[in-house]
């Protein structure tokens, strides 16, 4: 048995030195490979190191070609960049020359072509706003190409050209003291295009269907006003335009349009109430009520008056008037001594006094009121006029003007109602005292007569 161990272990002994002999041959397989493939690898990263080194100088050759090729390009453009700067200076002393000879040449004729473009420059803004140049177009773009071309050395005026120019000036004299009727194009407000007959009045006024119109010298438009003046001009303007040389009343603008423009900027009276705001509209509310009550007022006292006139003139005693109704009271006490009818007759009396003098007290209290409420607008308005300069500064005077205009709009509404009311007062007042002492009169005479037959 030991004897088949000792073998058994032998066995191994030699299995695990076979094997190692195993490992140790593939072991040195693998090395020798490896060192082949270096080998092979840097045989292979020659080859393309040296390819490399073949396109460089390749690149480098082409490179040296474009170079030198650039450097002959620079210096050609030196060179013809000092023949053009030579011949330049050339030029300039050449140009120098020929302005000299032309100077020479024109001698005066310089000064009025001066003069000359300075006045067709001139002329032709006068044109752009002239409404003459609504009958008669085409006259400013004339001057104004004129004046642009005088501007320049190269061309002189001709004598078509001159003489143009003086004929120009010279019918634009003309056309301003005549009124003349043509056809065109009309804007009107709504912005439709309508052609109508349209009548100049020399340099000042464009009137079409009794409304004014405007020209636009840079577009060479006619339009409408969209604000027309007060209908009095309007109304002017239709009978102007029915006429048939006929001498007509006609509002013209002197300065071309200014005073027009302005016109039809300012507020119309709606306009002006609107400005009044909450406080103005409620100053016109309680006005029309003073009003009103007013013309019953008078209305009523008047027949009264008239009653009792006539009851002056009638010994029939009738009780549709005051007078009446007091003297009634006479009959109704034929045998009270004088003192009881006396007291019964300023009864009756005191009696129609509250009926005369009925809404008098209303009127008189809105004639106070309204130049208060007037006031009370005015401060609300001046208190939004200084926020306003408080947000935006003083920088804008319109804008102070505009607020302040529409703070003492209150205080005229005010005025407006109280004067009138004041005054219908003022006299419903005194025609119902005047009825009451015919009254106190007539008591007087009754009395009087009872005392004397007492």
């Amino acid at each position: 048995m030991l004897k088949s161990l000792k073998t058994i272990a032998v066995g191994l002994v030699a299995a695990c030195i076979s094997v190692s002999a195993m490992a140790e041959n593939e072991r040195a397989l693998d090395l020798d490979a490896l060192l082949k493939q270096l080998e092979e690898g840097k045989f292979a990263q020659s080859q393309q190191n040296k390819q490399r080194e073949q396109e460089f100088m390749a690149q480098r050759a082409e490179q040296d070609r474009i170079l030198r090729e650039t450097g002959k390009l620079r210096d050609r453009t030196l060179a013809n960049s000092e023949q053009l700067e030579t011949q330049f200076e050339e030029n300039e002393f050449k140009l120098a020359d020929l302005n000299e000879a032309l100077t020479t040449r024109l001698g005066s004729l310089k000064e009025l072509f001066g003069a000359l473009q300075q006045v067709a420059g001139d002329t032709k803004n006068k044109f752009y706003n002239s409404v003459i140049s609504a009958e008669i177009p085409g006259r400013a773009q004339f001057l104004d190409q004129l004046a642009q071309d005088m501007g320049s050395s190269s061309k002189l005026a001709s004598i078509d050209e001159i003489e143009r120019v003086w004929y120009e000036i010279q019918r634009e004299m003309t056309q301003s003291g005549k009124v003349t009727k043509f056809t065109t194009d009309v804007v009107e407000a709504g912005g439709a295009k309508v052609t109508k007959e349209v009548v100049r009045v020399g340099p000042f006024a464009l009137v079409a269907d009794g409304k004014y119109l405007d020209f636009n010298g840079v577009t060479g438009t006619v339009a409408e006003l969209i604000r027309q003046p007060p209908a009095r001009y309007g109304d002017s303007a239709a009978e102007l335009q029915a006429s048939n040389g006929e001498l007509v009343k006609f509002g013209i603008d002197p300065t071309g349009g200014s005073i027009l423009g302005l016109l039809v900027q300012a507020p119309n009276l709606k306009e002006r109430v609107e400005q009044g705001g909450v406080v103005g509209y409620i100053i016109l509310i309680v006005g029309a009520f003073g009003l009103l009550l007013a013309i019953e007022r008078l209305f009523t006292l008047t027949i009264i008056r008239t009653k009792v006139n006539s009851q002056l003139k009638s010994k029939e005693i009738k009780t549709n008037n005051p007078l009446g109704r007091v003297l009634k009271v006479r009959e109704e006490h034929p045998n009270a001594d004088t003192e009881a009818l006396e007291l019964h007759l300023t009864e009756a009396i005191l009696a129609e006094v509250p009926k005369l003098g009925r809404n008098l007290g209303i009127i008189k209290i809105i004639s106070v009121v309204a130049p208060l409420m007037g006031l009370l607008g005015t401060v609300t308005g001046m208190i939004n006029t200084f926020q306003a300069i408080t947000l935006f500064g003083t920088g804008d005077p319109k804008l102070m003007a505009g607020g302040i205009s529409t703070a003492l709009v209150t205080t005229v509404l005010g005025l407006v109602v109280a004067i009138p009311t004041t005054l219908l007062y003022a006299m419903l007042n005194t025609r119902s005292k005047n009825i009451v002492y015919i009254l106190q009169e007539q008591a007087a005479g009754v009395i009087a007569e009872r005392a004397e037959k007492g």
